[in-house]
């Protein structure tokens, strides 16, 4: 009973942490689509400029405006690369979090487990997952912020004034990531935790325990 205790007390710690941290990463990743959204309109004007034929325009006499021009768009696009740059740091800040604190739980419940026995880490009751279940939803969220992490960290390294076509694609590219990691394996989780920790509460109150 007692390593049944400290897991579901390394759990509900986890969990409160966890959604913390998911409001954080929620955030961060909302300021994605606008960001990308500026950053394909400025790749857009870029293109624009580059198809501009200058000489045969009143622009033409104008020597050093196509030059001028191109320098402001660039440090414009450098901007909003390095904002998003400031995003991804939060993105991984959680990553980390998260990970850490699962494998955390996870050598707790080593450390637990032949206290614990196999029978009772898989139990699961009526409305409760069972011990099995929990950990597994916690190596859920940790690969669903690894990978999505990782897809964000590709998908800027696309992000270049050498490749304006490629730049102006970015915001469905997003959209596209994002909708293959639709499901929300996080609050599935933490509600799964919630149940479990809940039903070990009750164990520990109840009458002969």
């Amino acid at each position: 009973m007692a390593a049944a205790a400290a897991m579901a007390a390394a759990l509900r710690e986890w969990a409160a942490a966890a959604a913390g941290q998911d409001a954080a990463w929620r955030a961060a990743l909302a300021a994605w689509a606008p960001l990308l959204g500026s950053l394909a309109g400025l790749a857009a004007q870029m293109r624009a400029v580059r198809r501009l034929a200058w000489g045969g325009s009143p622009l033409g006499s104008f020597g050093g405006l196509r030059a001028r021009l191109w320098r402001k768009q660039r440090g414009a696009a450098e901007a909003l690369l390095e904002e998003l740059g400031s995003r991804r740091a939060e993105l991984r800040a959680v990553r980390d979090a998260v990970g850490a604190g699962v494998a955390a739980v996870l050598r707790l419940y080593e450390e637990r487990a032949a206290e614990l026995g196999l029978a009772a880490a898989l139990r699961r009751g009526p409305r409760c997952p069972s011990l099995a279940d929990a950990l597994e939803g916690l190596q859920d969220v940790e690969r669903y912020y690894r990978h999505l992490y990782l897809e964000s960290k590709l998908l800027l390294r696309r992000a270049s004034c050498d490749s304006l076509a490629e730049m102006e694609a970015l915001p469905q590219s997003w959209e596209r990531i994002l909708e293959r990691y639709k499901e929300d394996v996080v609050q599935d989780t933490l509600l799964k935790i919630s149940l479990f920790v809940d039903n070990q509460r009750e164990l520990c109150c109840s009458p002969g325990s």
